[in-house]
């Protein structure tokens, strides 16, 4: 090796006395530094950032494809367009008096196991359980399906009073499941307790626009309360006397 070495040199000396020294010759492979070899490396935290931007790319593409699918479809009337979620029962159901969409209220909150604004499958059959009128889970589904205006599968507080909208209006086949649970739920959906009215309350309202109608009901619900705190104060009363007589 010392002497292939030497060789070199002496050539190469030999080579730029002669005015015709050739370029340097290659650097062995031990000549070469090590880190010329080595390639960099991506880092780990670089390949899962680049991965998740396309994770990102791609699930957007897919929801924005959805978006202007499910626009299509509504364009093409295949498909509902989906309604706010907030909305005032007692302006869009107006046939309905305030008692009634109580009720109707208190019952979907009590069938609202979990909360969350909706009846989903499972609580609408412990809904039709408990009314004594059970269904199949086809019958379930059909059911939901019938006013199920943004197709997500259950039941909204809307979709819902919908199910009392289509009993009043004779819009739901006698047998079906909804028409069992219009009928059994205890809520008087027919309008005949305002237009066949025998008390003088109630003959009032028959005279009043709609629009009044619910004006004349808040006005009773706070006579109402009044009433009861007055007789609230003179039990409170009556009792404070019966215990000075006591005392005395």
């Amino acid at each position: 090796m010392a002497s292939e070495e030497l060789a070199r040199k002496l050539q190469r000396r030999l080579d730029t006395e002669q005015g015709s020294a050739a370029p340097a010759a290659a650097p062995t492979e031990e000549e070469v530094p090590a880190k010329c070899s080595e390639q960099p490396e991506t880092p780990e935290s670089e390949r899962a950032a680049t991965a998740g931007a396309d994770d990102n790319n791609a699930a957007a593409s897919s929801e924005l494809n959805a978006k202007l699918t499910r626009r299509l479809d509504i364009n093409d009337g295949i498909a509902a367009p989906k309604r706010s979620k907030v909305f005032n029962p007692y302006t869009e159901f107006k046939e309905f008096s305030r008692k009634q969409i109580k009720d109707m209220e208190a019952m979907f909150k009590r069938f609202d196991s979990g909360k969350d604004g909706f009846i989903d499958l499972m609580e609408l059959k412990l809904m039709m359980e408990k009314l004594g009128a059970p269904q199949t889970h086809l019958g379930l589904k059909n059911m939901i399906k019938e006013v199920d205006e943004d197709f997500d599968g259950k039941l909204s507080y809307r979709e819902f009073l919908l199910i009392f909208h289509k009993a009043a209006a004779g819009e739901l086949e006698e047998e079906s499941g909804l028409m069992a649970l219009a009928r059994l739920s205890e809520i008087d959906v027919s309008t005949e307790g305002v237009m066949g009215a025998k008390d003088f309350f109630e003959a009032k309202m028959k005279a009043l626009s709609v629009g009044s109608k619910f004006e004349l009901e808040i006005l009773e619900e706070k006579e109402e309360r009044k009433k009861q705190e007055q007789d609230k104060k003179e039990r409170r009363a009556a009792f404070k006397e019966l215990q000075s007589t006591f005392c005395s």
